[in-house]
Order: C-alpha cells, then structure tokens, then sequence
C-alpha cells in the first residue's frame, strides 16, 4: 500500500499558502475572474466534450446505468449551463464584510461582527463533474480556497474543468492554488488527507453513503454532510389531478440520478386518481414498488420492503404507499427520511400547515416538485451541496454558508474592570 502522506501535506499546504491573498481579494477582482472563467469554459466547449467522452465510454464500459452516466455527461447544453451559474454568481452580492453586528457598548467600545471567509475547504464528491466549477466558483467569491477530490469515473472531465480555472487564474496573476485539484484517484489518498486540520478548515463530502460514512469515521476535520436524498412526496385526497401528475413525473422522472428526485410516492387512500399516477409512472418506464394495498389493485409490480423505503435509487425505480390519512403519511416520512426533502401536493391549508409543522427536513414543498431543492433553482447560483444535518447550514450550501464571523473590538485604552 502506498503512503500518500507527502502528497496529501504537499497538496494541502499548497492550497494554505493561497488562503491569505484569495481572503484579501477585492469584490470587483473576484468578479471580474469569474465572468473571464465563464467566457472560457464556453470558449473551450469542445476540450470539455472530448475529455468528457472519455469517461463516459469508461462508464459504458463498466455498465454503469443510465441515470449515472447521464450524471456524467458534459454536453454544450450543460456546459452553457454551468458557465450561466457561474456568472450568476458572479452577479450574487459579495457577503464578505457584510456587517453582522455593529454596536456602541455602554463602556464606550466600538463592537463590530463581521462575516469572513471559512479558510481552507475541501469537497470530495462523485460522479458529477458540475460540481467542480460550481464549488469553486462559490468558494472563489466567497474569499475561501478549495482543495477538490472528484471520483475516479469523472477524472477526465473533472481535470480539464480545474485547469481552466486555474488557467484564468494565472492569467490574472492570482495563485493558481486558489483551485487545488486531487489527480490522484486512489481512495487511499483520503485518509491522510482528511487528517490535516492544521491545513483544511472543514470538509464536505457529497455523495453516497459509503463516501459520508468513510469521511465522517477519517476526519480530522469538522465535518458538514451533505447526506443521500430519500425524497418523500405525499398525495393528499385533496390534490389537483394535472397538477399531481405532472409533479410526480417531474420529481422521478426528469433527472432520476440527482439527490432531489423523487424515491417515495405515498398516496392518500381516498385519493380519486391513483390509477391515473400509477399509469404515467409506468408509461415513463418507471419500475415501481408497491405496498401490500396498492400491490392487491396493481398486480405484477415488486413488493415494497422496510429496506427500500429507505433506498436512495438514483435510477427509474420508486416506491409508493398508501396511508389512511394525513397522520401515517408524517408517521411515514418521519420514519424513513433521511432530512433531504418533503413534498405534500393537497388543497386543505390545515393539512397543509400540519405537514410543515410536523415535519423535520431540511426542505419541505407545497405543490411543487422536489427537483426545485438546488441551490441555482432558489437563487443561490449554485451549490457545494444539499446539507441534511443541522450545524452551520441545513439545505443548499451557497456564498452565505462558506462564511464565518470575525468580532472587531475597538476602544481607546479601555481595560476591564
């Protein structure tokens, strides 16, 4: 087994060297690399498709599904998109030196709590290589610098993209080290580096289980986890039919390998259109898991266990419920959320009302698809992640959330007393 301490101490100390110029960086400067990297993810479109097709033929060939392959997948489309939200970054305000707190104390001094940059992080994610523009942008404009540790199935996609980065860096005479990527893609690279909190201020990992799981027991370093997405979405007796359909749809079926699809369907029994769902579903290839109720009226569909109920698919699989009443569909949720996101589709407010209040996840939407838990969807511009615990950030890590405060106490010879 290879020792990878020197790497990982080189890798880091490289990206703590930067942390003292990106943290003094003006507004406009940060702005200003920003759109010149957008204009250059755009302008190198083909690189970006060419070392993309590497890793989706590497993904062909190790038969990963469609839903994961298309998490790969760069496209002009996509790439376009990516460069969008980082100028919709560039354009979000700036929140370092935002006054938190500023006060006069009753002995005379001068109390003012600024927000500031968090320092050093470091995001280890898997297969979507977005994610690597999207974390550094916001890191970048956030004052912080970012040490970035893709998976091995997207290392070709994921190389190119932080070179770009690191190109329009230099070419504005700012340290390149600004973006710190991990080439290596031995998972033995992890432990080491997961031990330098003299170094990283805080990791985020983003991805499945397994990744959170091996983080969370390694780390030296304070931990914000952006945990699976078991989404739950309750149909309410109540619910508009259309509206029903094409929310459901849209939750599972529009991007089935991202944390906010859809994974539980839970169905009020006097709901008058169960048949109806049940159909779209199936005629959007959606393989389904059925409860002992709902498996009596729709025979030859795969019965519902305690495991799948708490399964991440991330693929054209969902599993779906019926409930007596609006009390076992929270008692449901409650069981088997993993605090991602919950949906209630219904026209009765005290219902309504009851469901946010009942409920403890980091999202809860009324009436509309969980697809729109993203951070570019509720204006942030872009996400590190989708945090499900509660310490520092719950929900979409955006600019706000990559900071923390500085207190500045000013007097005039004052000594306490």
């Amino acid at each position: 087994m290879k020792d990878w301490t020197d790497y990982t101490n080189q890798i880091a100390s490289r990206a703590y060297k930067a942390k003292r110029s990106v943290k003094s960086l003006t507004t406009n400067v940060k702005n200003k690399v920003l759109i010149e990297l957008a204009d250059s993810l755009v302008a190198n479109t083909k690189l970006i498709v060419s070392e993309n097709e590497k890793d989706i033929e590497n993904a062909k060939i190790k038969k990963l599904s469609s839903a994961l392959t298309d998490r790969l997948l760069l496209n002009e489309k996509r790439i376009a998109g990516i460069a969008d939200s980082v100028r919709e970054i560039a354009n979000l305000q700036d929140p370092i030196g935002q006054v938190v707190r500023g006060v006069n104390l009753p002995n005379g001094l001068e109390l003012v709590t600024e927000k500031v940059p968090i320092g050093v992080l470091l995001v280890i994610f898997e297969s979507r290589p977005n994610v690597t523009i999207d974390v550094a942008a916001l890191s970048f404009k956030s004052g912080n610098v970012c040490i970035l540790r893709g998976g091995k199935e997207a290392v070709h996609s994921n190389t190119i993209l932080a070179k770009i980065f690191s190109d329009v860096l230099a070419n504005n005479h700012l340290p390149a080290d600004a973006v710190v990527f991990v080439e290596e893609t031995d998972r033995e690279v992890m432990a080491p580096l997961l031990k330098l909190d003299k170094f990283i201020d805080i990791v985020v990992p983003r991805g499945g289980e397994g990744l959170i799981k091996t983080v969370v027991e390694l780390s030296s370093i304070p931990v914000v986890k952006h945990d699976k997405g078991v989404v739950n979405l309750f149909i309410d007796e109540s619910a508009d039919f259309q509206n029903t359909i094409d929310i459901v749809i849209n939750s599972k079926v529009q991007r089935p390998g991202v944390c906010n699809a859809l994974e539980n369907l839970i169905i009020h029994k006097k709901y008058p259109y169960t048949k109806e769902v049940i159909s779209a579903l199936k005629n959007s290839n959606v393989e389904l898991y059925l409860d002992e109720l709902l498996a009596k009226d729709y025979p030859g569909n795969k019965l519902a266990t305690e495991e799948i109920y708490s399964e991440e698919f991330l693929d054209l699989r969902l599993s779906c419920a019926m409930v007596n009443d609006l009390d076992e569909a929270i008692q449901f949720i409650n069981k088997y959320t993993s605090g991602h996101t919950e949906v209630i589709l219904s026209k009765d407010y005290l219902n309504i009302q009851r469901f946010k209040k009942e409920i403890d996840s980091a999202g809860i939407f009324v009436n509309c698809s969980s697809r729109f838990h993203d951070g570019g969807e509720l204006g942030l511009g872009a996400e590190v992640g989708i945090s499900t615990g509660k310490l520092h950030v719950r929900g979409p890590m955006g600019l706000e959330h990559l900071t923390t405060t500085t207190t500045y106490l000013s007097g005039n010879g004052h000594v306490r007393v």
